[in-house]
């Protein structure tokens, strides 16, 4: 990280359009992590992000130009961005460089046949793919053990999981570029009777001098207030990247 980055260690901004589930994130890493939060709209940006350790992007509705450029260029020049649930969704895909920065794409057509699509008031399993990494494995308990496919030509895996209830699942994401893969998800989808498995739910990736995390869940306090995913989303917001490079 730069000097300036460290200069200001723990401080976190939460740009949100929702703000009671941000300021209840913010509210617990105050308590939990003692590190000061605060929660900004897009458009109440600080002119200089470079003094915050971290920036988490909680944005349902769609992303600002201007926003978007500040993010790309916060997190290129060595800071860490925080990508949580719906900063990824059809809504952006209008948006210049958003889905080439982060690696994502999201395919238009049948979701049957691989297109993108977004399913609410579901529950989804949520499963540990990365059980050596700080984010998913620091202080975090697991209450159950899912099988999972972790390759194409094994069986699947028992692997550590829990259960969000009226949740919101993201299916077909399709990512391109190398990353760490940190959570994956199971849905059955009660219309057609299919099972989904995919590896999308949580990720993370450099970009230029700084990195991006992603997670998935957080469609609401349902999911924000599951003390599983809370303990995740608290350590992607302290975790500090240049240990592991």
């Amino acid at each position: 990280m730069t000097g300036a980055l460290a200069s200001f260690a723990g401080q976190v901004l939460f740009v949100a359009d929702e703000f009671p589930a941000m300021e209840a994130v913010a509210g617990r890493l105050q308590a939990i992590e003692h590190t000061p939060g605060s929660v900004v709209w897009q458009t109440n940006l600080p002119p200089d992000l470079s003094r915050f350790d971290a920036v988490a992007v909680y944005i349902h509705r769609g992303l600002n130009p201007a926003a978007e450029r500040a993010f790309i260029d916060y997190t290129e020049a060595g800071g860490k961005l925080v990508v949580l649930h719906h900063s990824i969704s059809s809504g952006k895909r209008s948006n210049k460089d958003w889905f080439r920065f982060l690696g994502v794409a999201l395919p238009e057509g049948d979701f049957s046949r691989g297109g993108y699509k977004w399913i609410e008031g579901v529950t989804q399993q949520v499963v540990n793919l990365a059980q050596g990494h700080f984010i998913t494995t620091d202080n975090v308990h697991y209450p159950e053990r899912v099988a999972f496919p972790t390759s194409a030509d094994a069986p699947p895996a028992l692997l550590p999981a829990f259960t969000l209830t009226n949740s919101e699942v993201y299916l077909n994401h399709t990512l391109t570029g190398p990353r760490t893969l940190l959570l994956g998800f199971r849905y059955a989808d009660s219309a057609s009777g299919r099972t989904y498995a995919q590896s999308h739910a949580g990720w993370c990736k450099p970009a230029g001098k700084g990195w991006i995390v992603y997670l998935q869940p957080g469609h609401g306090l349902d999911d924000l207030n599951h003390p599983t995913f809370q303990r995740i989303l608290l350590n992607a917001l302290v975790w500090r990247p240049e240990t592991s490079r």
